[in-house]
């Protein structure tokens, strides 16, 4: 090729390679200092919008197993509102088979049923006041009560749990009762453990309810960890790829611009033609 004043293309190629690799050590540093292999989104347009995705998905993923935890809250609170009461009602058996006996007078079973109305009234209050948040939990309101444990539409996503336990004293049938008399406190013992039986009912619907949700919660958690790991595949940074990528850059710029140097000089020949 002859010598040419006007239009140096070896300078113009030693151009082009040094931006080129310029380019490439900026994405490298980018990459490197964001942690994100896409950097924009022209890196990889189809990683990118599958990444968002499951982004979306994590983000929806880890509030749904929030909300089954709490659920797993509220159904732990109604058990221990139950348990209570359930050791209000094996006193007050034992409170019946000691009033039930001659080896105490009627003095001292009027102490007994003393002790028993006080019992009685706290396991209905402990029923009425029991409450997560705003919502009553042993009183018999009712209340359907649905739980979001999934990222995504749809009746799948959903458990539903009709919160319906009920257990005030007159509903379990130990309201009123009585040991202040031998016969009463026999009474009591058939009527205690009628309601043991309907608090052991309520504490397995709770037991159920909660082994479902964290059967849930750990579905959760096992989705999460592999979309996480599919999104870090997708869009992490490979930190030993880059560090390379950025000294593989650095020693091609130093050689471009060594180049360019050399190629501006080319034209400065054809002078000594002209002179």
């Amino acid at each position: 090729m002859g010598l040419r004043i006007n239009t140096n293309v070896a300078s113009l190629n030693a151009q082009r390679q040094l931006g080129v690799q310029a380019a490439r050590n900026e994405h490298a540093l980018a990459a490197l200092s964001s942690g994100s292999r896409i950097v924009r989104a022209a890196d990889d347009a189809a990683g990118l919008a599958i990444s968002e995705n499951i982004r979306g998905q994590l983000g929806g993923m880890k509030q749904a197993r929030n909300n089954a935890y709490n659920a797993v809250s509220l159904i732990q609170v109604s058990e221990g509102g139950l348990n209570e009461v359930s050791n209000i009602l094996i006193r007050l058996r034992e409170l019946g088979v000691q009033a039930a006996s001659d080896n105490i007078s009627d003095v001292e079973r009027g102490f007994l049923n003393t002790e028993a109305q006080q019992l009685i009234q706290e396991g209905d209050r402990i029923a009425k006041t029991t409450r997560f948040g705003t919502k009553q939990l042993l009183d018999g309101s009712g209340e359907e009560l649905e739980y979001q444990v999934g990222a995504f539409a749809g009746p799948d996503n959903v458990i539903k749990y009709n919160m319906n336990a009920d257990a005030r004293a007159e509903t379990l049938g130990y309201g009123g009762l009585s040991v202040g008399e031998k016969d009463e406190a026999r009474e009591t013992l058939q009527k205690v453990d009628d309601a043991l039986i309907k608090v052991g009912k309520l504490r397995a619907d709770f037991g159920a309810v909660q082994n479902r949700l964290q059967a849930t919660v750990s579905n959760l958690d096992i989705q999460t960890e592999n979309l996480a790991a599919g999104n870090s595949r997708l869009r992490d940074a490979d930190i030993a790829k880059e560090t390379a990528e950025i000294a593989q850059s650095q020693v091609l710029q130093a050689g471009a611009v060594s180049v360019l140097a050399q190629a501006n000089q080319v034209p400065a020949q054809a002078l000594k033609l002209i002179g």
